[in-house]
Formats: C-alpha cells, structure tokens, sequence
C-alpha cells in the first residue's frame, strides 16, 4: 500500500492543495492577503493560492509527525531572522496562521484535537493515502519500476 512517506512531499502537496480548494470548510481568510508567514520575512506571500499551499502543508505535517501541537508546527514552518549586523537567529513562523489552518482543517473532519495534539482522522488519512497512491500510479507510468509498489 502506498503512504504519504512514499511519495514526493512537493507533488503531494501540489494535487493536496487543489483538492482542499474544493473543499467548502477551507477558505482564504480576509487578514491572509497582509500578513507575513513570520518575523523572519520581509513581506507577504505573493502566490495566490499560498494559503491552500499551507493547510497543505500542514496536513501532511499532522499525518508524519502527529500528534503535533501548534507550537512545533511554529518551529517547523520558521526560518532564520536577519538581524542586521548581529548574527542571525531561529524564529518561529506565524502562530495565528497555522491556528487558522488547523482550525479549517478540524471543521473538514481530517484532522481531530486529542490531549497530546492534532492527529489525522480516518478521512484525512484516507485522502491522503488515495492521492498518494493516484501519484504513484502517474510516476509508475514514467518509471516501470514503481509499479511493484502499487
């Protein structure tokens, strides 16, 4: 069976991204179009669709490294600060956006809040694993070697 861990994160993310554009429980929210991703940048996003990018993102996050809180997920989606003349630091990435993400992706019923943090749901799981397994068959076309993973 082929899982998340078995395919390329970045096309994952990429065919995750247009299936949560459909989805009606997540939405760009008004504030995300002025906001930085964190203190360490200089300016907003400019893609367009940076925010289904993200829930993205942080879905799959949720599936490897879950359960998971907010504050890792802080970490993980942080950079380094440029200080000036002074050494540059770690920082954390924008709490209130990963918060908002989450908070979409629990009202989706794919990812559930337990005491120990955010795990994945059944439902996430499978569309997770369904996209992985369509993105293996694609790659398995190119390279008939991948195919004795499906």
């Amino acid at each position: 069976m082929v899982t998340v861990y078995d395919v390329p994160p970045n096309r994952l993310i990429d065919e995750l991204k247009e299936e949560l554009e459909d989805n009606e429980n997540i939405e760009y929210p008004q504030w995300a179009k002025f906001v930085k991703t964190g203190v360490h940048k200089e300016e907003a996003p400019v893609q367009d669709d940076w925010w289904f990018k993200r829930v993205s993102a942080i879905l799959r996050s949720v599936y490897t490294d879950g359960p998971i809180g907010i504050s890792k997920l802080r970490g993980k989606y942080g950079g380094r600060q440029n200080t000036g003349a002074k050494p540059k630091h770690a920082t954390k990435g924008s709490g209130s956006i990963i918060r908002e993400s989450l908070q979409q992706l629990e009202k989706a019923g794919l990812i559930e809040k337990t005491d120990e943090g955010r795990v994945i749901t059944p439902d996430g799981q499978s569309l997770l694993d369904n996209l992985s397994h369509e993105i293996m068959k694609d790659m398995a076309k190119d390279n008939p070697e991948l195919s004795k993973y499906l």
